[in-house]
């Protein structure tokens, strides 16, 4: 399949703003100043608010308005998305500490938003994402006090990592450039994230008008913690998760760039082998295919319908 340039667009309204505050998981190393041992998480809401829900989550350095044209065409078709900014990332709080930005985290402070939900949600993980989904996936008896994941969509990420991938990510957020302009750092994204596909200008700009934040030098430094990078560490070392897929239990469907580093064809073609799983692969993508092309767009919607 070959990914295209067009945007889904639809009539739907702006969306809302959503928070929580959450306590850090038991044992996590305190916080300091800025977040008082409590994390906000928050994000963007799309579509009715009594629709079945759809968890979307970003990648490693990303946040949740990368997913807006995906947003809009699963409200349209009354699905109630959220489109969560992960701690460091977009709106939400930085954690003071580095070694928090780890998936554990991630999946021990989205469980109270979970319980809140009282619906069996899906969920769409570009690259961190779909590992925080695997992890929510993971937890044993689906706890009746919160939400049970009905579908999930993995995006470019799988059961096996090559560490030389993992190395390459942590090169380029190991960077803390400063911007005299959102051209800029349009161009900076064009740059490190050449793997979303062959996106429109007005893709190109949307992603960087909400990945730029201002300084207090008045340049423009991106909308990431740059402790995010630190968490990956010096040594980064191959990562296997087939233990966790072999137990998975939701219908999962599997995005692959057919440039891929991260999702080898090796590895998705074994993880295809699981029942209940469907591998699509994007021509003209690496890592990862952005979800803005309108091919992308309908591949995941209708594995959610």
């Amino acid at each position: 399949m070959r990914a295209g340039e067009g945007v889904v667009t639809t009539s739907f309204p702006e969306p809302r703003l959503g928070a929580i505050r959450v306590p850090l998981p038991p044992g996590a190393p305190a916080l300091g100043a800025r977040v008082f041992g409590a994390v906000d998480l928050r994000w963007v809401e799309w579509g009715p608010p009594e629709g079945a829900p759809v968890l979307c989550l970003h990648g490693l350095s990303r946040n949740g308005r990368d997913f807006d044209p995906l947003a809009m065409a699963l409200a349209a078709e009354g699905r109630r998305v959220l489109c969560i900014d992960m701690p460091g990332r977009g709106l939400s709080s930085w954690l003071s500490d580095p070694r928090l930005y780890a998936v554990p985290t991630y999946v021990a402070l989205l469980q109270p938003l979970l319980r809140e939900l009282k619906k069996p949600f899906d969920l769409v993980g570009t690259s961190m994402g779909g590992l925080i989904g695997l992890g929510l996936a993971s937890i044993p008896g689906q706890s009746r006090r919160r939400a049970s994941l009905r579908r999930l969509v993995l995006n470019d990420v799988g059961a096996a990592i090559p560490g030389s991938a993992l190395a390459h990510i942590g090169a380029y957020l190991a960077e803390t450039p400063g911007f005299e302009s959102l051209e800029a750092v349009e161009a900076h994204l064009r740059r490190i994230h050449a793997g979303f596909g062959a996106l429109s200008d007005a893709q190109w700009r949307h992603l960087a008008c909400h990945s730029a934040r201002a300084l207090p030098n008045g340049r423009l430094g991106l909308h990431h913690d740059p402790g995010i990078g630190r968490a990956l560490g010096p040594a980064i070392a191959d990562v296997s998760l087939w233990p966790l897929w072999s137990v998975l239990r939701p219908p999962v469907l599997l995005l692959r760039g057919a440039d891929s580093p991260l999702l080898t064809a090796e590895t998705a073609a074994r993880m295809a082998t699981r029942p209940g799983t469907t591998l699509v692969t994007f021509d003209g993508c690496g890592h990862a295919p952005a979800l803005m092309a309108a091919e992308q767009i309908e591949t995941v919607a209708g594995f959610l319908r």
